[in-house]
């Protein structure tokens, strides 16, 4: 069965040329959307396997539409297509995007992109990884964390709560929280966003 898309573009040649490219690769194109105001409706009315969204939309752009999408969609995964490869990444990723790639990447690799995010994976793309490795001071201070504290790390990249932690590892809500302050002490982070976006960069660049 072939998967279904959206996509979400305010360049309509644009657009119209990734339905091509997707079709041509047995995707079925479910709906098109021209603002992300737009494609958050469309989600909610066609329930897509995955909405492909451009990061820099009027009105409501990719990124505010992916957090939508993943609060009242939770069975569509996004995926952001953006111009640069900084501008837009970490936050894409934190508002609940599980793929990032670039305008300028090959009709291949986001169908490869979409069928890895459709099984559960995070994916972006070379150009995008290689930005990452810029942010990645003191990433080595990651193999001072304990096993348990790697797990309670990862699943904080994934945005899950601290009782949904809990009841992941069947262990305490005090623990989840202790083991959450041993990690932002040796990683030496002081709030809970550097400690997300700690977490994504590492979780992204053992992947």
């Amino acid at each position: 069965m072939s998967l279904r898309v959206l996509l979400a573009d305010d360049h309509t040649l644009y657009l119209e040329a990734i339905k091509a490219t997707l079709e041509r690769s047995g995707f079925e194109v479910v709906g098109l959307a021209y603002d992300g105001q737009d494609a958050i409706n469309e989600c909610r009315h066609l329930q897509p396997d995955v909405a492909v969204l451009d990061a820099s939309m009027p009105h409501t752009n990719g990124i505010e539409a992916a957090r939508e999408i993943a609060r009242d969609c939770p069975n569509t995964k996004t995926v952001i297509l953006a111009e640069r490869t900084d501008r837009y990444v970490l936050e894409s990723l934190q508002a609940g995007a599980k793929g990032y790639l670039l305008k300028s990447d090959t009709g291949a690799e986001l169908a490869r992109g979409i069928h890895l995010v459709c099984k559960g994976e995070i994916y972006v793309t070379r150009s995008v990884r290689d930005i990452l490795q810029g942010y990645q001071e003191g990433i080595q201070n990651t193999q001072s964390l304990g096993v348990q504290e790697r797990r309670v790390l990862c699943l904080i990249a994934e945005g899950k709560r601290t009782e949904e932690i809990a009841g992941i590892l069947d262990i305490s809500y005090q623990t989840v929280r202790s083991h959450r302050k041993h990690i932002m002490d040796k990683l030496d982070v002081r709030d809970t966003a550097s400690l997300v976006r700690y977490s994504i960069i590492c979780g992204l660049l053992e992947a």
